[in-house]
């Protein structure tokens, strides 16, 4: 709150014929979500005044000049804070739950450890996954095996068999069961909200392609892991097989030998400005973590 805000103008319908007729995935270009930060000019004479205002304004409030943008991260974000959804509040709407809601519930199970676990347990917080898991931060970087490495001393037979050894959880989110969109469910194969943390065997498109595909045992490993720490969970797919698909972090775990399956939370309205989770997979899905970095 206080937080200046910004905007993205839109189209007015009225003009809107010519985008109205091109399809969905092109009727908005890249370059025209142009933020509008300030209209005021600054005082004098010269150009580019409404510029040189807000970058005056820029630098007294947070001391940020011009010469900052070129290695700044700045981000724009909906402007909505998490908002409890429906009359029994049963859910919770924000936006980036893709996939701040696993982050947190993994972060959480690992720090709410109430013992020592029995063998080491890490959480990764990887970035870049939307594009591929690319870059320094994401998870083909090589960055996860430096640190593993390290922590086997440096010694690579300890360091490969720390890798087969290893059960990972691509704790990533889910296509829940939406209603009004149902025929590119497959009903008998989906996540549904309110289900618990939900079990994603192997993602990919057209079936398992680019996929990574949990073998039977480590499933039945999440299985007894879940059934021994009151987890409620349930097995889903991302859509009917020819709709689309997608894929996550897993087949670079698997890549490296590590023993991996996807699990977490399922989400309507993915990749919208607000999405919806319930609480109560929330939760499961902290359980589900806690559970499993407990083995």
């Amino acid at each position: 709150e206080g937080d200046p805000v910004f905007c993205t103008p839109d189209l007015l319908p009225h003009l809107g014929r010519e985008q109205g007729s091109k399809p969905l995935n092109t009727d908005h270009a890249g370059e025209i979500l142009t933020p509008i930060a300030g209209t005021i000019p600054y005082a004098g004479e010269g150009e580019d005044r409404v510029k040189l205002s807000v970058m005056a304004l820029l630098n007294s409030r947070y001391g940020i000049t011009e010469e900052d943008f070129s290695s700044a991260e700045l981000s724009f974000v909906p402007a909505v804070n998490a908002k409890n959804v429906g009359l029994d509040a049963s859910l919770i709407g924000a936006y980036g739950q893709d996939d701040r809601v696993c982050a947190y519930a993994s972060l959480a199970a690992l720090l709410g450890q109430s013992a020592a676990p029995k063998h080491t347990s890490v959480v990764v917080l990887a970035d870049k996954e939307e594009i591929g898991s690319e870059g320094v931060s994401g998870m083909k970087s090589a960055k996860f095996d430096h640190l593993l490495a390290s922590l086997c001393g440096n010694d690579m037979g300890v360091f490969h068999a720390c890798l087969d050894n290893s059960l990972c959880l691509s704790c990533d989110v889910s296509a829940a069961f939406d209603p009004s969109f149902a025929e590119v469910y497959e009903r008998r194969n989906t996540a549904y909200i309110n289900g618990g943390i939900s079990i994603c065997k192997y993602t990919g498109g057209g079936g398992k392609s680019g996929a990574s595909d949990a073998s039977a045992e480590t499933l039945a490993k999440l299985r007894k892991a879940f059934a021994e720490n009151d987890v409620t969970w349930q097995l889903c797919e991302l859509g009917k097989i020819d709709v689309g698909g997608g894929g996550t972090v897993a087949k670079y775990m698997a890549e490296r030998g590590i023993e991996t399956i996807d699990a977490g939370t399922p989400v309507l309205s993915m990749h919208a400005p607000f999405e919806v989770t319930s609480k109560f997979d929330c939760y499961h899905t902290y359980l589900g973590c806690k559970a499993i970095l407990a083995l």
